[in-house]
């Protein structure tokens, strides 16, 4: 069992350049999705009184934003929070951002995010003249946005963002995982640590993809592509390995059981700490089993 939970412990950290501090564990929108409203308002309720402050949402995460909007609106001003576009174009861009603003009930988001970038091509797109990125400035000159941001699952892709744009943060799978397997996330991590930009981390509790032959009914987790570390020693490691990187923020699988078991480890005190030689390579053999989470490829 995950230690006992110790309201208020969690500190905060910087978040790269932009003067801001937020929670080590943030709260993942996909956490409300398909939930109900009254389950929505008690989590993010405790979810804030145990000293998370980073919530993270996007159009793409089914009704996560119907969700969390009203969830979180009694206490949007002591949050930092985050949203996301998918699409490629200016117009798009715009009409995304405006909807959003509009379902979680904010007049600004703390930080907007181009989603998912994965080809160099999309990059591409997104710094075509009158497209994403010239309207996601404007966005920010208006005050709809504060900071500006990306995430995403290709190195290549990843690393050529940042040389077309001075971004404040960056959302990547920083995770023992993919780090041991491929040194997926390395250069990327050093690169924006380079830059004074905020790291935030996705996947640091993925363990391996789903076996094709189990059926989407007996797997535990339904709303993970992947399979989680759901074990608490386990995953007492992968959180230590991606916050001592150092990370400001990682979020967890979008479950409220494998949200609640980080932020439990998060007040105890139990992942402050770097892993010693002898824990990484525990980590890295548990870690062994299973296919990668990501394909090899996307480390080029």
């Amino acid at each position: 069992m995950p230690p006992p939970a110790n309201p208020n412990s969690i500190e905060r950290r910087p978040l790269g350049r932009t003067g801001a501090m937020v929670s080590p564990i943030g709260f993942g929108g996909i956490i409300v999705m398909n939930e109900s409203e009254r389950d929505a308002r008690e989590w993010v309720a405790e979810a804030v009184a145990r000293g998370v402050n980073y919530f993270d949402v996007a159009p793409g995460y089914g009704d996560a934003e119907e969700r969390l909007g009203p969830a979180l609106a009694p206490y949007r001003s002591d949050c930092f929070l985050a949203c996301k576009t998918e699409k490629r174009t200016g117009p798009e861009a715009r009409a995304s951002l405006e909807n959003s603003l509009r379902l979680m009930q904010t007049d600004h988001f703390d930080l907007f995010q181009l989603h998912a970038i994965t080809e160099l091509a999309e990059v591409e797109a997104i710094f075509a003249p009158g497209s994403v990125m010239d309207v996601l400035v404007e966005a920010r000159r208006e005050g709809k946005i504060r900071y500006l941001g990306f995430s995403a699952h290709s190195h290549r892709a990843a690393m050529l963002a940042m040389d077309r744009f001075d971004f404040d943060t960056v959302l990547f799978p920083f995770s023992a995982k993919t780090w041991h397997e491929s040194e997926f996330g390395e250069a990327v991590h050093a690169r924006a640590v380079a830059k004074n930009m905020g790291c935030l981390a996705l996947k640091a509790m993925a363990w391996r993809k789903w076996p094709d032959d189990l059926p989407a009914a007996e797997r535990r987790w339904a709303k993970a592509w992947y399979e989680p570390i759901d074990d608490p020693d386990l995953a007492t490691l992968a959180l230590r390995f991606t916050l001592n990187l150092p990370v400001a923020s990682a979020i967890p699988p979008g479950h409220w059981e494998l949200f609640d078991l980080a932020l439990r480890l998060a007040e105890s005190g139990a992942l402050r700490n770097p892993l010693t030689a002898e824990e990484e390579a525990q980590l890295f053999g548990a870690l062994n089993e299973g296919e990668p989470v990501f394909d090899r490829g996307a480390a080029r």
